[in-house]
């Protein structure tokens, strides 16, 4: 009885929502009626605006109209028109896109508009346009793709044809081989042939599934395929790829209005362009929102098959060059098991840090003579045959290293041997660590960090104050040690000196048996003070005694 309650509470609330959805956003209309295309809209910034009168509050929108559809975007300073900012319109008929600009203060500021031909734009493209506005001064920034051909098709009667595209020119075709424009450094083919197994996020239990396909800031949906946990879409997509190193991103969504106001998908998944198998037809399984799990359903997966072309001298140029920047991003919010696992692995590496220092100083003291004797014979050979053109080889040697070690590791884990594993550690954590537990591990590794970072703060403020001759002796003794060591290497070669440096290190055990494991740079910047001390060090004024204790004013 009270499931039953509890599921009509729910039910009730949801139709309530949906319907203050719908009376709130009368853009849904569309669902009464037949659209071409979506038009997805990113308002990037705008530049070169004319000046507006500077008298109170201050705020810079735009209006976009197409045919019926508007939509009014945030307002954002004039001082910095930025954005960024993603939303939908449908398209019908009239194919004009009209942009006003508005500066908004005690009163409404035209600032120009643009009109723009969407039937001149190719579909299922992403285009990145600025628009000269007509009526004024600058021009807008925005990406504009035309997409979803079909706003509902059923699961019984699917396109198996991209529509109609322009023609490409074959000299635009391979426009990514040439030199002369070193940002498209290749093509991205990718055909969504369908998926399995989805899940319904909705009450009816239907599935009305479209997919979403994003690579930097290209983004292109499919049509919808109504009815089904198995649809079949059979689109093919091509993108402009700036970067091979970026990642292609697949979502699958529900496109039912409950589910488009919780932001829900039905699945995600990320595929590194580089891992691309040309011309390959395989299925990839879809993952939950957090792109770490799979995803709800009878093993859900999509069927995908890729092809990447790409010109290697450009995109090594490229991975040399600031990355493109991503103008929709979630916000971020404060993960704590995030925070943990960060706090957790600075820990570990100054625990790396300090367990190299503690066998350094163990093969110095000769605990085992065999380790210490082949740690002197190594430096003295390696110092002896270095040159400076081996400096790069020195750097190959971890990749490597990881090369040989990790080559056979690539290997696909099972979507189910994930998720065992995964459920199997979270409920050894649950039953091992609690809550207590957890916060007193946090608080002993915040203890760690903050010893740490006071450490390094502690040696970087005494090296200022080494060179701002807080303490004169000291300064002047470090001046006087960096002359001759300079002196030192102009005279003798530094393959020598290292030599040298390192017998020093290791006789000193045999020369003085009963000396303290020390390092002597550290040691002679600890007699420098850090600011603490300084503060501590600095002198007050004698106050001028008090000649009659009578009077309350002096005394004070």
């Amino acid at each position: 009885m009270c499931d039953s309650t509890t599921m009509y509470t729910e039910i009730h609330e949801d139709f309530a929502a949906i319907v203050t959805y719908l009376l709130k956003n009368k853009k849904f209309e569309v669902v009464k009626r037949s659209w071409t295309s979506i038009v997805n809209i990113v308002l990037i910034e705008a530049k070169d605006l004319p000046d507006a009168p500077a008298n109170g509050s201050s705020g810079l929108y735009c209006k976009f109209k197409l045919g019926n559809e508007s939509h009014k975007s945030k307002q954002v300073n004039k001082s910095k028109p930025v954005w960024r900012e993603r939303f939908n319109l449908y398209l019908y008929e009239d194919s004009s896109l009209e942009v006003n600009v508005w500066h908004k203060t005690k009163q409404k500021n035209f600032m120009g508009r643009c009109v723009i031909d969407l039937s001149q734009l190719e579909k299922e493209k992403t285009h990145d346009l600025w628009s000269e506005l007509d009526c004024g001064f600058g021009s807008v920034h925005m990406l504009i793709t035309l997409s979803g051909s079909e706003r509902c098709i059923s699961a019984d009667n699917v396109l198996t044809t991209n529509g109609v595209h322009h023609e490409t020119s074959t000299e635009d075709k391979f426009n990514w081989y040439k030199l002369d424009d070193w940002t498209n450094v290749g093509e991205l083919s990718v055909t969504v042939h369908g998926a399995k197994g989805l899940s319904a996020l909705n009450i009816s239990g239907n599935v009305n599934a479209f997919c979403v396909l994003e690579l930097d800031n290209s983004r292109i949906q499919t049509h919808t395929v109504r009815g089904t946990s198995e649809p079949t879409w059979n689109k093919t997509f091509t993108f402009c790829v700036n970067d091979v190193t970026s990642a292609l991103d697949i979502a699958v969504l529900d496109e039912s209005i409950l589910q488009s106001m919780k932001g829900e998908t039905i699945g995600k998944i990320s595929i590194p362009l580089l891992r691309i198998n040309n011309n390959e037809k395989r299925w990839y399984a879809l993952k939950d929102r957090s792109k770490r799990h799979s995803a709800r359903g009878n093993c859900p997966r999509i069927l995908l098959e890729m092809s990447l072309v790409w010109n290697p001298v450009k995109a090594s140029m490229r991975v040399l060059t600031p990355k493109e920047t991503k103008y929709i991003l979630k916000p971020a919010k404060f993960d704590i098991p995030l925070l943990y696992n960060n706090l957790k692995y600075i820990k570990d590496i100054f625990k790396v840090f300090h367990n190299g220092n503690e066998h350094l100083k163990r093969l110095f003291e000769w605990e085992n003579q065999e380790k210490s004797t082949m740690a002197l014979i190594g430096w003295l050979s390696f110092w002896y045959f270095f040159r400076m053109w081996m400096t790069p080889l020195l750097l190959v040697l971890p990749f490597f290293h990881y090369w040989l070690t990790q080559r056979n590791n690539n290997a696909l884990v099972p979507v189910c041997q994930i998720d065992d594993d995964y459920i199997e550690e979270e409920q050894d954590t649950k039953d091992e660590k609690t809550i207590k537990t957890r916060l007193s591990e946090l608080q002993d590794l915040t203890l760690t960090i903050k010893n740490g970072i006071d450490y390094v703060v502690s040696l970087l403020e005494r090296i200022k104050n080494l060179v701002n001759f807080s303490v004169p002796y000291l300064s002047y003794l470090a001046i006087v040690s960096l002359i001759g060591l300079s002196i030192a290497f102009y005279i003798i070669p530094v393959n020598y000196l290292f030599m040298a440096f390192g017998i020093y290190k290791f006789t000193r055990k045999f020369l003085n048996p009963t000396r303290v494991p020390n390092n002597d740079i550290l040691d002679f910047i600890s007699r420098v003070p850090d600011d603490e001390i300084l503060k501590q060090w600095r002198e007050l004024k004698v106050p001028e005694p008090n000649l009659n204790p009578s009077d309350p004013t002096k005394s004070r």
